[in-house]
């Protein structure tokens, strides 16, 4: 994968895009309604910051019946993944990563989910 660095980062700069992006790593996989109940934003605000995700390469997408999910994109090169491992671990437990956490693991009717 070719990820250029500015693209990288210029695609994490919006606070609820590494909001989600930390999230998603933090939880592996996510649909798009865990992220709206822990993010505690509209739909169609996520869905438009997970496409802009998607496009730059950092994130990728399936489809399960209703659901959409996302997760890091594993053909990320190591320096972006390094990136976002080391940033998850240096906020875990600083708001509002670790209010998100427990957001979404509280969720009533997780889709898939028996608990986090």
């Amino acid at each position: 994968m070719d990820l250029q660095a500015d693209d990288f980062y210029s695609a994490l700069s919006h606070p609820m895009r590494l909001r989600a992006t930390l999230l998603i790593k933090q939880m592996d996989e996510l649909c798009v309604c865990e992220l709206t109940h822990a993010l505690e934003q509209a739909q169609p605000v996520i869905s438009r910051h997970l496409a802009q995700l998607k496009e730059a390469g950092i994130l990728l997408a399936r489809k399960q019946g209703l659901w959409v999910y996302y997760r890091i994109n594993d053909a990320l090169p190591n320096w972006a993944l390094d990136v976002l491992q080391i940033t998850l671990e240096g906020i875990t437990h600083s708001a509002p990563y670790q209010a998100d956490f427990q957001a979404c693991c509280t969720m009533p009717d997780r889709p898939n989910q028996a608990c986090c």
